[in-house]
């Protein structure tokens, strides 16, 4: 175990030092699963914390791209002195740096469009039959495919764009064991400067077209 060993895992989980150290020692200094015991500590903690009302918080603007994507998010804590807390404002403004980058269309699984997942849950099984895999394991195909479709869509489930071995979730995670506070992102917006003009350009083209025709 060395100290740059400590100050990775400290940078990759934010976790205290001796927390470091103890999970190192733990896993024979093997960091990957040292980052795995942590998360599973820390997400203990971020779980006895997540039933604490988050009503405080910031709603944060964040401009990308020379002025090509805007996104709005709404990030929750408990109290308005985590909310002013420099730290806690880093970390809204990363993840609303991630939402530009990652374009999730969801907060969490639980707000994903039913109809949207049952379509794409028949797309997948669709492709499964197409290449022929055997029917005893084909659901589960579909699920582990499910599960890499909602990774692309959620902002909970894709890999953080500053560290993509770990999820936005375990990211929020490890914040909420560094802050102390339940923190949620609740809702977000974003926009890509000119998107759906070109839709709606053709749709009043069709619309004149039918109306001329008539």
């Amino acid at each position: 175990m060395s100290m740059s060993d400590i100050k990775e895992l400290r940078a990759r989980t934010g976790a205290g030092i001796l927390d470091c150290k103890k999970a190192l020692a733990e896993n024979d200094g093997d960091l990957d699963k040292a980052i795995d015991w942590l998360r599973a500590k820390g997400a203990a903690s971020a779980a006895k914390k997540a039933g604490r009302a988050a009503a405080e918080g910031l709603v944060h603007a964040y401009i990308h791209a020379g002025g090509k994507i805007g996104v709005l998010v709404e990030v929750n804590s408990e109290t308005d002195f985590v909310a002013r807390n420099e730290g806690f404002q880093e970390l809204v403004n990363d993840i609303a740096l991630h939402i530009a980058a990652a374009a999730p269309e969801y907060v969490r699984i639980e707000d994903v469009d039913a109809a949207a997942a049952a379509h794409e849950r028949e797309v997948q099984k669709a492709r499964v039959i197409e290449e022929g895999k055997p029917e005893h394991i084909a659901d589960k195909i579909v699920d582990g495919r499910m599960q890499k479709w909602y990774s692309e869509v959620v902002l909970l489930e894709q890999p953080f764009v500053k560290d993509d071995k770990q999820t936005v979730k375990q990211m929020l995670e490890a914040a909420v064991g560094r802050i102390g506070e339940n923190i949620q992102v609740r809702r977000f917006t974003r926009y890509v400067l000119g998107e759906g003009i070109e839709k709606r350009q053709d749709d009043l083209a069709a619309e004149v077209a039918k109306t001329l025709g008539g």
